[in-house]
């Protein structure tokens, strides 16, 4: 029986078929994490006009989504994360109700006209965007139906099916509902963003969902020198070819020995907030706590370690309730837990003046290299060494 009628005008093998789904599939996370997420809702890159336009056309086609709808809904994200307003949090609404209904979610936003005033401003508004993209807005999905079905046959269907199941699955599922409730953490940002895997391979990069939280204006998402952002790899590609360029990166921390702790310091302090915060976890709150653990009954040192570094914004009431139990029941881990939260004051706004800032820092780092604790006083002495990272000269 002759079957070639089943198939398109391109016949490809089996693997061929695959390879088309597949790139299908990357071409549109590429087009999310580059265009939609850093370059439009962050502004932390800069992409040619030319690749803007491809970005935007395939989106249109590929997934119905709109640039203004995106942006609105994920710049609502960040406003309102892990709080009732919060367009798609699994810590509110849960993890199951986030995983298999995300896209129902991102969709009730994205026709929010409040949501897409609010938050969608900036994006684009041209000619091509009111009359074509927003007018006709499943026109391109029913153009890229016909399109597999004339290229690939029946084998196009299940290409097809494939592209319009990942999005809303990858994106609206796993990264909104996954990557804020199960994986690691390498910043205490005042969310529960988490890195769902150290290697930023399927989903754009966008798996390392608590380095983004913590620096969501960098146009890289890797941070740790074992981390592998693959949307990274695609800038360094279209910036080689002169079709992005790069607006901010996370800040790196610069360190230097026997210097006065001036404006300079609060300045560089306060730019690498999170990376000072973590380097308080890993040298001050960790080993104070395996130094005192012992002293605290075996209830409250049960899930300790998570409790005490954890912040507190996200914890849940009974969690706070041990938390409060814990720091009761030992006094250094009460200091160095109640010096966090005084460091955290110096960026937290309550502090309006360049002097009050110096004069606040000069007698946090005091009074923590007198507390007795040996390493609260360490991490003092190196707090005075940070310092700002030169300024490259431009051309």
């Amino acid at each position: 029986m002759n079957i070639d009628f089943l198939y398109g005008i391109v016949d490809l093998s089996f693997w061929g078929y695959v390879l088309v789904a597949f790139l299908s599939v990357e071409f549109t996370f590429m087009a999310i994490t580059l265009y939609l997420h850093r370059d439009a809702c962050h502004r932390s890159l800069n992409l040619h006009p030319i690749l803007r336009h491809i970005f935007r056309f395939w989106l249109w086609a590929g997934t119905t989504m709109l640039t203004k709808s995106w942006v609105a809904v994920h710049r609502k994200h960040h406003a309102r994360c892990e709080t009732a307003d919060d367009p798609h949090s699994p810590q509110i609404l849960g993890i199951k109700k986030v995983l298999l209904e995300g896209a129902e979610l991102y969709g009730v936003q994205a026709r929010n006209p409040e949501t897409l005033e609010k938050f969608g401003r900036g994006t684009p508004d041209d000619w091509i965007e009111r009359n074509l993209y927003s007018k006709y807005q499943y026109l391109g999905v029913t153009l890229y139906v016909i399109a597999c079905l004339v290229l690939f046959g029946v084998p196009g269907i299940i290409i097809l099916s494939v592209q319009l199941i990942a999005t809303p699955l990858m994106a609206a599922g796993i990264v909104n509902g996954i990557g804020h409730y199960w994986g690691y953490r390498n910043f205490e940002c005042p969310d529960a963003a988490r890195n769902i895997s150290p290697w930023g391979l399927l989903i754009g990069g966008e798996e390392l969902h608590n380095n983004h939280h913590a620096f969501p204006s960098s146009a890289k998402f890797s941070i740790m020198p074992w981390e592998f952002d693959i949307g990274w790899l695609y800038i360094k590609v279209f910036s080689a070819l002169g079709l992005a360029r790069v607006i901010r990166i996370a800040p790196q921390p610069l360190r230097q020995q026997h210097r006065p702790v001036d404006l300079d310091t609060v300045q560089a302090v306060v730019i690498n907030r999170m990376h000072v915060l973590r380097d308080y976890s890993l040298n001050v709150m960790l080993p104070v706590l395996r130094a005192q653990i012992g002293s605290v009954s075996s209830q409250l040192a049960q899930g300790a370690r998570k409790l005490f570094v954890r912040e507190p914004a996200i914890l849940n009431d009974a969690s706070r309730r041990k938390l409060s139990e814990l720091l009761a029941s030992n006094q250094q881990l009460k200091t160095v837990h109640d010096f966090r939260d005084r460091l955290k004051l110096l960026w937290g706004g309550a502090h309006q003046s360049n002097d009050s800032m110096l004069q606040y820092m000069r007698d946090w780092i005091a009074q923590a290299e007198a507390s007795g604790i040996k390493a609260l006083a360490d991490y003092a002495a190196a707090l005075r060494g940070y310092a700002m990272q030169p300024v490259k000269p431009t051309a």
